[in-house]
């Protein structure tokens, strides 16, 4: 796919989408990173919450997208062997990993309160409404070591726990790939690109029914929402519909240029031929529309600041809140008409 220019280098029209979608990555890496540290600076108190999780996961993907963009343009430029084989396989998978880990615990917490009501039960009063992991009530007898360690005293659900366990199968299904591909690079029936190309390939497959899934949970939550008299309902369902659309139009895309088209390997450039234009395109369709504006579009939804709270003072959301954990106090005047609205939603509901 990729047709020589200048000694080793890409064409010139490869070399700047390359630059752009690095730069592009860049930024909602800083942005995302920058945002985290607000956050913690105002409830550093209460841990590791599901605002906290997704800025870091969003963040450290967008922040892999940079590297592997850059040394792309290196490698292809100087030569490497070992990157047209596994390295750069590991560089270009890592961050896709990231990426949708953070939209399938968007897809649990989705779950979670779509099924509420059957597993109050179940959970021991555990409740999707928390953070992802648990916020740490603020105890002042909390010495810094303890705060410094403070995953170990993190709780999650049964759902998060299930997402934690496919990405860590998923990257050892990577890791594996990338040995095997190490492999075929000497004399045996191993054939690397294949490997790289039946990976891929399932994994587009693995976008396109995580997106069909938001899209189902999303339709749900707003159909619930839509039964909620409320400003603030009303505009965490439309939040919730656009995340459902931007995934769908977003993953559909991305998966159907992976299983048409072998562009997630193009840093396999030493023997292939390109159209730099027409592939171009479908760099910016598959990266900048099936990665980096989902995002941003997340980033985007949760931008609000959480509350500074008072020390030793705890309050407990009443409000609904589907991508956000915000504390807030809740008037006298919207409890009464929160509470005679939760019967129209579920027993469970975060309202």
């Amino acid at each position: 796919m990729l047709e020589l220019r200048d000694g080793s280098c890409y064409p010139k029209a490869m070399v700047g989408v390359n630059v752009g979608l690095a730069c592009v990555d860049g930024v909602v890496a800083v942005l995302a990173f920058c945002q985290l540290m607000r956050i913690h600076s105002r409830n550093s108190h209460l841990g590791w919450t599901r605002q906290k999780v997704f800025h870091l996961m969003i963040g450290s993907s967008n922040l892999g997208y940079f590297f592997y963009f850059v040394l792309s343009l290196v490698a292809a430029c100087k030569g490497w062997l070992c990157w047209s084989n596994s390295c750069g396989f590991i560089v270009m998978a890592f961050p896709k990993i990231l990426f949708v880990a953070a939209f399938l615990l968007l897809l649990s917490f989705w779950v979670d309160l779509c099924h509420q009501s059957n597993d109050d039960d179940e959970d021991e009063g555990y409740s999707p409404r928390e953070a992802l992991l648990e916020k740490r009530r603020a105890d002042s007898n909390t010495n810094g070591c303890r705060r410094c360690f403070s995953f170990l005293a993190i709780r999650t659900g049964s759902r998060q726990k299930v997402v934690i366990l496919v990405t860590i199968i998923v990257f050892a299904i990577m890791i594996a790939c990338a040995v095997l591909i190490w492999i075929g690079m000497g004399k045996n029936p191993i054939d690397s690109e294949v490997v790289a190309q039946v990976y891929v390939d399932l994994f587009a497959v693995a976008v396109l029914l995580l997106g069909g899934a938001l899209a189902c949970y999303g339709l749900v939550l707003f159909l619930k929402m839509r039964k909620v008299r409320s400003e603030r309902a009303s505009s965490e369902m439309w939040k919730v519909a656009g995340l459902a659309i931007v995934s769908v139009v977003c993953f559909t895309s991305s998966a159907l240029v992976t299983i048409s088209t072998n562009i997630p390997l193009i840093y396999h450039w030493h023997q292939e031929e390109i159209d730099g234009v027409y592939t171009s395109l479908l760099l910016v369709l598959y990266y900048f529309i099936g990665s980096s504006v989902p995002s941003a579009f997340v980033l985007w939804m949760m931008r609000e600041l959480p509350p500074l709270l008072v020390t030793n003072r705890e309050q407990e959301s009443r409000t609904i809140t589907f991508i956000r954990d915000d504390l807030v106090t809740v008037h006298p005047q919207s409890w009464t008409s929160a509470t005679s609205m939760s019967n129209q939603v579920s027993r469970a509901s975060p309202i």
